[in-house]
């Protein structure tokens, strides 16, 4: 987590508090995680001692956790069962190898209009987006208004969605098996929803989807093609709407890739 920027007051500390995802205060009194914990009072000489856990056998995962292979095909097999943005819905809703719904409020599935050429991908939903069961909703999610409102889009006329569609505990980073158990429904979401343009926001997203190890610094602003097996979409990377709330100056960048994106959707109209 980034460290926070000078505050002036207290209510600008919650507020920064409230953008990094911490919503739940665990004590009453603050705490020095740093101190030394005061020693341990011996066992009385007659207390019974505890019996060691086995460890589990080699190779077997925790049961509130099945082996990510294993899951994966399940997900993949559910995933392609979907004819439907509909059916996809309702079988994701019903999925349960992924344990980030246990602790999620609700899906968040997507937002927008099905079948738009435009199709925008996050990474997840945050603490908004999981009280509402829409994708950017908060701060993020306004800016991302008013970006595609500067190029002539608005949500009526986009598709929005998430690679992970649960909300990850205190907006943390999905992990790398959460994220593969997500991924067969979010390839089959921009299957059914077929646009003709995609825009990856943030560098987990374009990581993900495009298999490409880069930095979304590196990626962002150049075309990319994402193969869903019967076409190739163009796809262009930029940078998530919460990380230019956090580095303003970049939001130029982010500027050059809206541009770019208006250029290809304007000169496509016109052949």
């Amino acid at each position: 987590m980034p460290s926070p920027p000078p505050r002036s007051d207290a209510a600008d500390l919650v507020a920064w508090y409230s953008e990094m995802g911490i919503d739940v205060a665990l004590d009453e009194e603050p705490v020095d995680r740093f101190a030394e914990p005061p020693p341990k009072a011996p066992p009385p000489p007659d207390a019974p001692r505890a019996r060691p856990v086995a460890p589990p056998p080699p190779g077997r995962a925790p049961a509130s956790v099945p082996p990510s292979d294993e899951t994966t095909r399940e997900a993949r097999t559910t995933a392609r069962s979907a004819k439907t943005l509909d059916e996809l819905r309702t079988a994701l809703d019903g999925f349960e190898g992924c344990n980030l719904r246990l602790t999620a409020t609700q899906l968040v599935f997507a937002d927008g209009t099905p079948g738009s050429r435009v199709m925008l991908i996050g990474e997840g939903p945050g603490r908004d987006e999981d009280i509402q069961g829409l994708p950017f909703v908060g701060r993020s999610g306004q800016l991302l208004d008013r970006m595609l409102k500067a190029i002539g889009l608005d949500r009526g006329s986009v598709y929005i969605a998430n690679i992970v569609p649960w909300r990850p505990p205190g907006n943390r980073r999905p992990t790398p098996q959460e994220t593969a158990v997500c991924r067969p429904f979010i390839e089959r979401q921009i299957e059914l929803a077929d646009p003709d343009f995609l825009v990856l926001l943030g560098g987990a997203a374009a990581s993900e989807l495009l298999d490409s190890p880069e930095g979304i610094l590196k990626m962002r602003g150049r075309w990319r093609e994402y193969d869903t097996g019967k076409r190739r979409i163009r796809a262009m990377p930029t940078l998530h709407p919460a990380y230019l709330l956090r580095q303003p100056l970049h939001k130029r960048l982010a500027w050059r890739d809206l541009l770019a994106l208006k250029e290809a959707i304007d000169a496509e109209a016109a052949t």
